[in-house]
């Protein structure tokens, strides 16, 4: 008997060999986005004495002569597309256990609350994809946790409107009404208190304008121009030094600069002298959408080194992928 089945002409063996390879090409960006990040890992190693290192300073010193370590986007331990988006490997209360003192924070109008975000991406508190999103309880409960377990410490709390359509009062307002539940936890201050008014409490840093009219609750007003600055990479510091309260700080924030021109620049002195500085280490190349990791692998070993090898007074210093051994060495140049 004849056989009529005929076999699958060229179009359709074309067709499928397309379909294969976007298959193909679509499980390699979910490799991408989503399993290469769980690997993106920090020494998780403690330091002895990190929790509790602002407790061999006097009352007196004012927070602006510290070299204060930090986290920039703090809450992406757990972000979506987060090859792109993920910025920290420890959770919130683990970088505070680890002796950074800065807490960088993204905030997004969520319903009745407020969400953290690295730009569009939603932060989460797992790493499932299921996994609920990271709200701003969440993260004050790790705050209010470790420093009522820590009264000799501080944290810098600075807030910044991420992502929505939502106004900058309508944000304000939603997080004063978090601060109201327990203001007693928070410094509201215009001006940047001294380390003996700051512990036990959170101090509130906000990077926008005071458009809900707060005023003595809206926190310390800290805002720089945008510095992405990849047209001139030869730059470093803002040219506009920005003012908190009446301390005057000098900004370093060149987040699209690739590994050396970064370096060059969080190393660079700030054109006034009587500025504190505030640098930021964090940085995504210059693609649209860069890999923070890639960075934070090369430079933090650098800043290290830095720090080890030399005394030196960094000021505020803001990091991506921080772990115990890099907050100290930022610390111990207080001592």
């Amino acid at each position: 008997m004849q056989n009529t089945k005929k076999a699958p002409n060229k179009g359709v063996r074309l067709l499928l060999i397309v379909f294969g390879g976007i298959l193909a090409v679509m499980l390699l960006a979910a490799a991408a986005l989503f399993v290469i990040p769980l690997t993106e890992r920090v020494d998780a190693a403690p330091v002895a004495g990190s929790a509790d290192w602002m407790a061999m300073l006097p009352d007196d010193v004012p927070l602006g002569e510290l070299s204060i370590p930090g986290t920039h986007d703090a809450g992406t331990q757990y972000v979506q597309l987060g090859f792109f988006s993920k910025c920290q490997a420890r959770s919130v209360g683990q970088q505070l256990e680890d002796g950074f003192r800065y807490l960088d924070i993204r905030l997004a109008v969520n319903g009745d609350g407020l969400g953290l975000n690295h730009g569009f991406c939603e932060c989460r508190t797992g790493a499932a994809p299921w996994s609920d999103r990271l709200m701003l309880e969440d993260v004050l409960e790790d705050c209010y946790a470790f420093l009522s377990a820590h009264p000799t410490e501080t944290v810098i709390f600075a807030v910044k409107q991420e992502h929505g359509d939502e106004s900058v009062a309508e944000s304000q307002r939603v997080l004063d009404r978090y601060i109201q539940e327990d203001a007693g936890r928070w410094y509201l201050d215009s001006e940047l208190p001294s380390l003996g008014e700051a512990r036990g409490r959170l101090v509130l840093l906000r990077r926008y304008n005071d458009e809900a009219g707060l005023g003595k609750n809206a926190g310390i007003a800290l805002t720089w121009p945008n510095q992405n600055g990849y047209d001139d990479p030869a730059r470093a510091f803002s040219s506009e030094s920005c003012s908190v309260g009446s301390l005057t700080l000098a900004v370093q924030d060149r987040y699209e600069y690739d590994e050396e021109e970064k370096w060059a620049a969080f190393c660079a002195e700030a054109d006034n002298p009587d500025a504190v500085a505030l640098r930021f280490l964090s940085t995504k190349g210059h693609m649209t959408f860069g890999h923070p990791y890639r960075y934070a692998k090369e430079l933090n070993p650098r800043l290290l080194a830095l720090c080890e090898n030399q005394d030196i007074s960094l000021g505020w210093t803001v990091i991506d992928f921080g772990n115990a051994r890099l907050a100290s060495a930022i610390y111990e140049q207080n001592f």
